[in-house]
């Protein structure tokens, strides 16, 4: 297990999670037929940004998630992003940061299975922070915060050897291996079974460096070539593409770790250009429903006046995913389900929650009925105790 993957991991999965928020909160904006503003102004939403982005780039906690530790638990990771998530005037209940939780993870996961060489796991973390930096450009000091940690990772990872990045990656799989979780974007463009594995394809640019596969070539003994012979090699490869750049600032070529949800930078990649990707230059519209998906697992995001506090908001997830999978029959992908699905309501209905208040009130007999609504704002040091 490599001991250097935990930074890897937080700054990816914080940045898509940032790419998901972000989308949302620039969607309501304004109302859909756009007659009308909405509960949010693009000042709120910058602040969010630079609130969150802040808390993950802060000094102190930066230093202690470079020094060299094993991978957090998905458990711990999770409440740690929660805790970021919080650092602003937002605040997403439990079902809330598991949903969005499985999408970063999913979408991490995709990227680190495409990723063509162990190395280029690094321009897929630069790919977060570029983007990051961008939704921050207004606020310098953020700004900074971000390029000091750029900096700090350059530092760290530039001198590693390719052994230690091949180790890296493998522990990514490791931590990702149990995780099956249907993405209706992933399902619509087939990189995604429905069984939640992913389809990878076997054609495209070979990695930086590497020869074409089909060809034999013979050598004597005394290093001189004598013959060649060519083997079909399975696939529909091609020459290399040239290598990213592993600097501060630079085309970093490959496009994995990019906003996939908007329709400029739509999610391509450089081992995949068969049907799987979409290669022309209409509008992502599915990357939208993704997006739409998404708010309708949030529901309606209200804004509430506190009193004698300053405004904020909570995101209310529902954990169902019958919309999704309504979106993957819809995109004409449906297929005979090769095992059986179980649907497991997740959201209590009012309904459902009064008739077995009435159930189980009917089972105590001396003791007093309790309370039966949770909590959705669950102390965070709790949450860390739990732990």
């Amino acid at each position: 297990m490599s001991m250097r993957t935990l930074p890897l991991v937080f700054i990816n999965l914080g940045g898509e999670m940032l790419y998901i928020l972000d989308q949302r909160l620039q969607a309501l904006n304004t109302s859909e037929d756009n007659s009308e503003k909405g509960v949010w102004s693009e000042k709120d939403r910058k602040r969010v940004m630079n609130d969150i982005v802040g808390a993950m780039f802060s000094k102190d906690f930066m230093d202690e998630l470079l020094k060299p530790q094993q991978l957090y638990s998905h458990r711990t990771l999770k409440t740690v992003l929660t805790r970021i998530a919080h650092a602003s005037i937002m605040r997403l209940n439990p079902a809330s940061m598991d949903r969005l939780y499985e999408l970063m993870v999913m979408a991490f996961k995709y990227q680190i299975f495409l990723c063509p060489r162990p190395k280029d796991l690094l321009l897929i973390t630069y790919n977060h922070i570029d983007t990051i930096r961008e939704l921050v450009k207004d606020t310098p000091v953020v700004v900074n915060q971000v390029d000091e940690t750029h900096r700090k990772i350059v530092e760290v990872y530039s001198s590693l050897p390719e052994g230690e990045f091949q180790l890296l990656r493998q522990t990514l799989l490791i931590f990702f291996q149990d995780m099956h979780i249907r993405v209706s974007l992933f399902l619509k463009i087939q990189v995604q079974n429905p069984n939640g594995r992913f389809a990878l394809s076997t054609s495209g640019p070979v990695p930086h460096g590497i020869d074409v596969p089909g060809l034999i070539r013979t050598f004597d003994g005394k290093g001189r070539e004598v013959r060649r012979s060519e083997f079909p090699s399975g696939g529909s490869y091609s020459s290399s593409v040239r290598e990213g750049c592993f600097e501060l600032h630079g085309d970093r070529v490959i496009r994995l770790g990019m906003d996939m949800y908007t329709v400029n930078h739509p999610e391509e990649t450089h081992t995949s250009k068969d049907t799987f990707v979409k290669t022309d230059n209409t509008p992502n519209l599915l990357a939208k429903e993704e997006l739409n998906l998404l708010a309708r697992l949030m529901g309606s995001m209200k804004a509430e006046k506190e009193p004698k506090a300053e405004t904020g908001f909570w995101i209310n997830l529902f954990t169902t995913d019958q919309g999704e999978e309504e979106e993957a029959g819809a995109s004409g992908i449906a297929e005979e389900p090769l095992f059986e699905v179980i649907n497991i309501q997740a959201m209590q209905d009012e309904q459902v929650t009064t008739e077995l208040a009435r159930i189980a009130g009917q089972f105590a007999e001396e003791e007093p009925p309790g309370n039966l609504s949770s909590s959705k704002g669950d102390d965070l040091l709790a949450m860390m105790d739990d732990l």
